[in-house]
């Protein structure tokens, strides 16, 4: 059996992203023109599962839901382009894959579109989202549940994100604050179109899981590599969320008819970017990086 210190230090890991992407807007400020660059390790290659698990000569988990976006899917001036150099690194699947690094990037730019062209974020995304009603539907519920255009409790603030994966629509709000410089989640609300949901209490229990883990990487889940050799060893410098740290999380299901979705993943993908934007909306600044730090003024 592995000590904790081995697991941390000898495992693979998630690989790393750096990702670009250049807008172009009209008159609205809606987007109109889309280039998104994306860099990073595949999952794919050297493994088993190399020959079957890409339908295409890159790395289909890198750039999943990119060009599918609802915001991205209608664009006609769009183009995607991968990058995957190799390092030493031993890296693997971990939970929403490609998706909790693309549905960031792109959620966290449709943010700060909506904030450039002064409109708010969630009828900038409703605009766009005009002809997809089951994203919109799903993001207006969310909206809705959470209190979205009323105030905040004083030194809070909200922020959304809508997304698409393994085939259900999730959208959340996230409402948080800043305590001396750190990071504070208070409630989370996420609506859920996974089609038919066979078993609802099911699917509560795994969006519920899918967001504690996401807040754990997002909050606490920083790995560093200094000579090839992982520095941080246990939760004293590897922190998991804590029963005191936990926001409310409550999860709507939303009646549909469409084909059944996977749900044991798809939130986790969803509570970065919701949090970012909430923390641009509360503090102005506009973190870009995960996992998620305030600079040392805010708070």
């Amino acid at each position: 059996m592995w000590t904790r210190e081995d697991d941390m230090r000898g495992g693979y890991y998630r690989p790393a992203f750096v990702q670009r992407i250049r807008v172009g807007v009209d008159a609205s400020g809606a987007p109109v023109a889309w280039d998104h660059v994306v860099v990073g390790q595949s999952i794919l290659a050297g493994s088993p599962f190399q020959a079957v698990g890409s339908t295409s000569r890159i790395d289909d988990s890198s750039v999943e839901a990119i060009a599918s976006s609802p915001y991205v899917q209608d664009i006609k001036a769009k183009h995607v382009s991968l990058h995957s150099p190799k390092t030493p690194i031993t890296v693997t699947w971990w939970r929403s894959v490609g998706n909790f690094h693309t549905a960031f990037a792109v959620e966290s730019v449709i943010d700060e579109l909506a904030y450039a062209a002064g409109k708010d974020p969630l009828a900038y995304r409703l605009a766009i989202l005009e002809k997809k009603p089951r994203f919109a539907h799903a993001l207006q519920t969310a909206a809705n549940k959470a209190g979205w255009g009323t105030p905040a409790p004083a030194g809070h603030a909200r922020g959304l994100a809508v997304h698409e994966a393994e085939g259900s629509i999730i959208a959340e709000v996230a409402e948080v604050s800043a305590v001396q410089g750190r990071i504070r989640v208070h409630a989370v609300t996420v609506a859920v179109d996974c089609g038919l949901a066979v078993h609802p209490l099911g699917v509560d229990a795994q969006v519920q899981g899918s967001v504690v883990y996401g807040l754990s990487a997002l909050l606490g889940g920083k790995l560093t590599l200094e000579a090839g050799r992982v520095l941080e060893s246990n939760f004293h410098d590897y922190p998991v969320l804590r029963m005191s740290e936990m926001p409310t999380i409550s999860v709507h299901l939303i009646p549909s008819d469409a084909p059944m979705g996977g749900i044991g993943e798809p939130a986790t993908a969803l509570i970065g970017p919701a949090v970012a934007n909430a923390v641009f909306a509360l503090t102005g600044q506009r973190l870009r990086t995960l996992p998620l730090r305030l600079a040392q003024a805010a708070g």
